[in-house]
């Protein structure tokens, strides 16, 4: 495990740009095996999950090539439906090819998903998704299996609606006889990003970021040049970061619209968040006033917002609730925080946090890697020398956070 040494007292300034977005480039990638011909994806950021995805691809015989923010995919030497199950389980997001595999070949098999701890990943509407077009689907031995001898259009009505289940039926319906519609589908700008993407290879998706999508099968799609959008999450962190510190950070590169849920929170406890055509400029507070936060689906307060929101909590002035509704275990950064000095107790799926006036250096680990990025914003205004352990989990998520930092002001030292 790769560690950090923050030093404390820091306070942010500059600008920095913002990369591109993690969950349309782990959906974007498995997409492109969808072509018959070849693929190039721009605005990838460089992450652990991203050469994973890579690695997983060269194994199944496709040409996969990651430089500089772009991956060029070639899928004409596609020849197995089944990835080894040690490179399926290192992320979450291995589970996209089970969709695409089931409308390339009728049949596919892989791991359960691996990735953060932070809670059980059920894959019910996934399943529930591929038997409504037509294929059989069960879990046999810890892993996934699927096969079809035709699927054919159907409607999906989601019980939850699941960002994940909602990708898999959208790539496993795009080459599928007939009219797929999914009814409480996930509203999330990646939703859309990737519908956008597919379009373009010659799929027909419409209604992507409503709760009703409808695809309109074809027979094949063909190559493309896409570049996706930026990621929301890593400007999340940042403008806390910057509200946290009391600094003031310009970003550009966003799209202001995709964080109104983080703005509006910010500017609650106190901070000036100025919002541009593309950038957004936070000037943090003396010291932030406590607020209530509640993760929803998007367009509400994201859950992977909530790890540094709260961190930025525990030295507000005042009383805060935090309410995480979507992952049963994302909350065992704030156990950690304790060891600086937060005040903390957790009451079933609350957080309640009685802000103080300083943390304290600590040795301290993140589980998974919002929790790892929220650890390190707290070493940047504790007194001392903080150790930040589990940043093989924050490489998954942000590209070079850790430099990012360091170019507005932070003393970050890799160990």
């Amino acid at each position: 495990m790769t560690s950090l040494l923050v030093k404390g007292k820091t306070r942010l300034s500059g600008e920095v740009a913002v990369n591109g977005s993690k969950y349309v480039a782990l959906a974007a990638i498995p997409a492109a095996l969808l072509a018959d011909e070849p693929v190039t994806i721009e605005n990838i950021p460089d992450l652990s999950d991203v050469r994973v995805y890579c690695e997983i691809l060269r194994d199944l015989g496709v040409e996969a090539q990651f430089s500089e923010g772009v991956v060029a995919i070639d899928p004409r030497g596609l020849r197995s439906a089944v990835p080894r199950a040690e490179l399926m389980r290192k992320l979450r997001a291995s589970y996209y090819l089970l969709g695409v595999m089931l409308a390339r070949f009728g049949h596919a098999e892989g791991a359960l998903p691996g990735g953060d701890d932070i809670g059980p990943r059920p894959i019910d509407q996934h399943l529930k998704g591929f038997r409504a077009l037509g294929a059989e689907a069960h879990i046999e031995h810890g892993a996934i299996k699927l096969s079809a001898t035709k699927l054919t259009g159907n409607s999906v009505y989601m019980d939850v609606a699941s960002v994940g289940a909602t990708v898999n039926i959208m790539l496993s319906a795009v080459l599928t006889e007939g009219q797929t519609t999914i009814v409480n589908a996930y509203q999330a700008p990646w939703i859309i990003d990737l519908s956008n993407m597919l379009n373009a290879m010659g799929a027909r998706v419409f209604g992507p970021g409503t709760e009703t999508i409808r695809i309109q099968g074809v027979k094949k799609l063909h190559g493309c040049r896409h570049s996706i959008i930026p990621d929301q999450s890593e400007a999340a962190t940042l403008m806390i970061a910057a509200a946290l510190t009391g600094g003031d950070v310009m970003l550009s590169n966003v799209i202001p619209m995709h964080l109104d849920a983080v703005t509006a929170k910010l500017r609650e406890t106190g901070a000036v968040v100025v919002v541009g055509e593309d950038t957004v400029r936070v000037i943090g507070p003396h010291r932030p006033s406590a607020v209530n936060v509640k993760t929803l689906p998007y367009p509400g307060f994201f859950t992977d917002f909530q790890a540094p929101m709260s961190t930025l909590l525990t030295v507000a002035e005042g009383t805060s609730i935090v309410t995480e509704t979507i992952w049963d275990e994302r909350f065992k950064h704030l156990e950690e925080l304790t060891k600086m000095g937060a005040r903390v107790r957790i009451e079933g799926r609350s957080a309640i946090i009685e802000g103080v006036g300083g943390l304290t250096s600590a040795e301290v680990r993140g589980g998974d890697l919002r929790a790892s990025a929220s650890l390190v914003l707290a070493g940047m205004v504790a007194e001392g020398d903080t150790l930040v352990h589990g940043m093989d989990h924050m490489d998954r998520g942000y590209e070079k956070l850790d430099a990012k930092l360091a170019r507005l002001g932070a003393d970050v030292t890799r160990v």
